[in-house]
């Protein structure tokens, strides 16, 4: 008995130590500053989607005065970002730059779902996968 009531609490201690929670976190601008890399999609082949390692990802870096940078064009690497109800807008900010994935105000949007050391956007402007998809993008440093 004795046993029981001295396990008891180093078990509750073990359950309720968990600082690794996955759970989705509100984010705002502050959170992304810094630099990310894509490392995995969620894609489907007309199956069930799965999670597929991304080999020489893209990267995204943003900084504090509301830019990024990206490596996703390359014919325009900068512009503005901003961050409304759980939605990542992107502005690129070169002259006479359009790209497909653009709305029609110019702007590439996301859904953005954010964890403690990585990130995960669905297109939402463009023309987005019908069976859906996501990307990954973890910090780097």
């Amino acid at each position: 008995m004795t046993l029981r009531i001295l396990l008891f609490p180093v078990l509750l201690l073990l359950v309720g130590c968990d600082t690794k929670s996955d759970d989705p976190i509100t984010a705002d601008e502050s959170l992304l500053i810094g630099t990310w890399k894509h490392t995995q999609s969620y894609i489907s082949s007309g199956g069930p989607q799965y999670w597929v390692d991304q080999e020489n990802g893209k990267v995204f870096e943003f900084f504090e005065t509301g830019i990024f940078s990206s490596d996703m064009f390359a014919e325009c690497s900068i512009g503005d970002f901003s961050i409304e109800e759980h939605q990542l807008i992107l502005k690129y900010n070169c002259p006479n730059f359009t790209s497909e994935t653009e709305n029609d105000d110019g702007f590439i949007t996301y859904t953005l779902e954010f964890y403690s050391n990585y990130f995960i956007l669905i297109p939402t402007s463009g023309p987005v996968c019908i069976e859906g998809c996501s990307f990954k993008y973890e910090k780097q440093n």
